[in-house]
């Protein structure tokens, strides 16, 4: 199973490009940034290299952990060892991968898994933060909507071109 490592670095920037649109304050960067108690001003205050550099690292190991919710081929692959060891698998390894090896490949069951990670994941992550630091549905709301379109589009690049 060759990993495609373009599509991962593309599908990490899928975090920015979202961002960008979905904070917008056209979009609900204007609720946000009420919601948070934050200014125009104090966000341009920030190191946006370090922010963004940060974030696309941090989006890179999503793909990463993608890869193994998406691709049901990479539980096969884990099971003889992981790549340095697919030359001595049983034969039977060889003869699955041949029959199934690309088996559920695509955007569409990708984003579906993308989707579930981001509803049954990252949404009860975000809960969990929010209800503790005492923020509003908005809030929460805004980052779980934010992260299940994101991981939504994210797994199906993944799954569909890894």
């Amino acid at each position: 199973m060759e990993i495609n490592f373009i599509a991962l670095l593309l599908a990490a920037l899928v975090t920015l490009v979202v961002g960008f649109v979905w904070y917008h304050p056209k979009v609900f960067g204007t609720i946000w940034m009420r919601e948070n108690n934050l200014t125009q001003e104090q966000l341009k205050t920030g190191n946006m290299l370090k922010i963004f550099g940060l974030t696309y690292v941090f989006s890179l190991m999503i793909t990463m952990t993608l890869m193994s919710l998406t691709i049901h081929q990479s539980g096969a692959v884990g099971m003889v060892g992981g790549p340095p060891l697919l030359d001595a698998a049983k034969p039977s390894f060889a003869a699955f991968m041949a029959d199934y090896g690309t088996a559920y490949r695509t955007f569409k069951h990708g984003a579906l898994h993308g989707f579930i990670s981001g509803l049954l994941f990252a949404f009860p992550v975000i809960g969990i933060n929010g209800l503790f630091e005492r923020k509003s549905w908005k809030y929460i709301l805004i980052h779980a909507g934010f992260w299940m379109l994101t991981l939504t589009l994210m797994g199906g690049i993944v799954c569909g071109f890894a």
